[in-house]
């Protein structure tokens, strides 16, 4: 019997070239990477080699690149750290009513810390008002966080024209790329 399963982008089976890549790392070189021994530093040097590979992906540096245990924590370690390190210049965030939960449950927590969050409808389709966004920017709107494709309905976000909004008002932008990374390269 032929299974299906339509949430490939949610969780996904490893690829085998992936899994023999990490099979080393995951039963016989499995050492802490921060530590001095051999077996650490092999970790260490495999971790490094990862973080170049990520880092050409998505054209950036390899030094931009930051690994958490998953994207929910990625999520709130950018939110709360920009909204927290900018405080002193705003504390409005914008966001979108969609967005993931690991998002929504930072805002919320960000809310009862002092900060005011607006969240954006979206059409039936999923998709922001780029006019609505525009006009819920505030003198001490600080961060604009919106999902550059939603995980459960599919809608890819017009991300470039968001972040030239954000950017043009002085205000740091983040999306949520986990589910576009495989998808979309630059």
């Amino acid at each position: 019997m032929e299974v299906r399963y339509f949430d490939n982008s949610a969780t996904t089976r490893v690829k085998e070239e992936v899994f023999k890549e990490m099979v080393p790392y995951l039963s016989l070189e499995y050492g802490n990477p921060s530590s001095i021994y051999s077996i650490g530093r092999s970790a260490k040097r495999a971790i490094e080699e990862a973080r170049k590979r990520v880092a050409s992906l998505i054209n950036c540096k390899a030094e931009e690149i930051y690994f958490t245990s998953c994207g929910s924590e990625s999520d709130n370690t950018a939110l709360k750290g920009i909204a927290y390190a900018n405080k002193d210049k705003g504390k409005h965030i914008i966001t979108s009513k969609i967005e993931h939960p690991a998002i929504l449950h930072s805002c919320q927590n960000l809310e009862k810390n002092g900060f005011d969050v607006t969240y954006l409808d979206v059409d039936e389709n999923g998709f922001i008002n780029l006019e609505t966004l525009k006009n819920s920017i505030r003198k001490d709107t600080i961060l604009i966080s919106i999902m550059f494709a939603n995980n459960e309905i599919g809608t890819i976000e017009p991300i470039e024209e968001i972040a030239k909004i954000a950017h043009q008002n002085n205000i740091i932008f983040h999306t949520d790329a986990v589910q576009a990374a495989r998808k979309y390269t630059y």
